[in-house]
């Protein structure tokens, strides 16, 4: 079969692959019909992800027609299902807990020193995402295997388009899970830093949870447009001094939560983030964190700190002292999708929820280098990339 492979820093290509074939009695076999290039993608392609080879296939966003399953498989051919990126037993401590993300059955045991060495603890599998997740292939393929496909996936009614229901697998529970952790009350102002996939629906979820305001920061302007369709306010941090805009916009007390939807790779020619480029340019560092500290720093006292976005390495710079002296909470990790996929799924169907306005293009998994390309040069105008396999041009 056909799959977009890793095989080094922006350099990602169409393979041709074993398909991929039932190894456990749980598993089954999807045929992709969608699958998208994540934010979360990128810091592959940039080369920022420990413990990626040469021919892993990339993608934990997708979704597609069940093929072939396992014995135990609770899934029947010719389903319609979304894939959760996660990859759940559904049945261990953590799972009970509906902590899904934590769940260590999702982590072959080859892996889990990996993971044991870098974090202290195993996390969940990932699909698509380096072998410290798993190893497991991912779904920009034409095919993959699903473990614990009696647990994970979602069955989606006939009629429903991809395009609608694609996102339940990761950007779409993120986001909610980002606005859950940020404990919104009615009447809140919440500030987003990334106007990205999980930014905006951070701020769609927050609206939702009775925030009175959301304000959004970024700096590309079709992006904050998005925003603002939703009701949001917006800062160019290009264009504006996002502290002093902030403490002007709340009279000088901060918001009352923030949310970090941007991540390891923040953009911004800032004195801190200069530093951090440097850093990781000469392997003396990793992440560049300026979304996050100027998050903590903008915080009112006693708010609250929400972190969906993805770091992976050991920081410096962080702002224990202003974290510890305002009182602030802070909530991260990845999504637990699992627990949050039934009640998002009738949320769209009953029109709360938009999720296709994100999508910009559509191309034929051929062209899935390319894609990454543009989303990774041009993000202004490449907001969501939707990898079509069997599409033939690109719409």
């Amino acid at each position: 079969m056909k799959a977009l492979a890793w095989h080094g820093k922006h350099d990602v290509r169409i393979d041709n692959v074993p398909d991929p074939g039932i190894v456990n009695q749980r598993d089954c076999i999807i045929k992709v019909t969608s699958t998208a290039i994540c934010g979360s993608d990128l810091h592959l392609y940039d080369g920022y992800i420990p413990t990626m080879q040469p021919g892993d296939v990339l993608g934990h966003e997708f979704m597609g027609e069940v093929v072939e399953v396992g014995a135990k498989s609770t899934l029947k051919k010719g389903q319609r299902v979304v894939v959760p990126f996660t990859i759940a037993c559904g049945s261990c401590y953590h799972c009970g807990k509906h902590q899904y993300s934590c769940c260590p059955n999702g982590l072959p045991a080859d892996n889990q020193d990996i993971a044991m060495a870098l974090y202290g603890q195993e996390m969940s599998g990932l699909f698509g995402y380096s072998h410290m997740t798993g190893g497991y292939a991912g779904g920009q393929a034409e095919y993959v295997r699903v473990p614990f496909s009696d647990f994970g996936p979602i069955v989606i009614p006939d009629g429903v388009p991809d395009d609608k229901v694609l996102f339940l697998s990761d950007i779409l529970p993120t986001g909610w899970q980002a606005a859950e952790n940020a404990e919104i009350e009615p009447g809140d102002t919440v500030a987003i830093w990334g106007a990205g996939p999980v930014g905006l629906f951070a701020a769609q979820s927050a609206l939702l949870m009775n925030a009175e305001r959301v304000i959004v920061i970024d700096h590309f302007p079709h992006r904050l447009e998005l925003a603002k369709k939703f009701g949001c306010e917006t800062i160019n941090f290009e264009e504006t001094a996002v502290y002093e805009a902030l403490m002007e916009m709340t009279g000088g007390i901060g918001p009352d939560a923030v949310i970090d939807s941007v991540g390891l790779e923040a953009h911004g020619f800032f004195v801190d983030n200069v530093v951090d480029q440097i850093k990781a340019s000469t392997f003396l560092g990793t992440d560049r964190i300026h979304s996050i500290r100027q998050a903590i720093i903008a915080c009112r006292k006693g708010g609250r700190v929400s972190m969906p976005a993805v770091y992976g390495g050991i920081v410096d710079k962080f702002p224990l002292g202003a974290f510890m002296e305002k009182g602030l909470t802070l909530k991260t990790g990845q999504t637990h999708v699992q627990h949050y996929m039934p009640a998002l799924l009738n949320a769209i169907m009953e029109g709360q929820i938009d999720t296709e306005f994100l999508i910009s293009h559509r191309l034929p998994l051929e062209q899935a280098p390319h894609g990454y390309k543009m989303f990774h040069d041009h993000q202004n105008e490449y907001t969501k990339v939707v990898l079509k396999p069997g599409m033939t041009t690109a719409a």
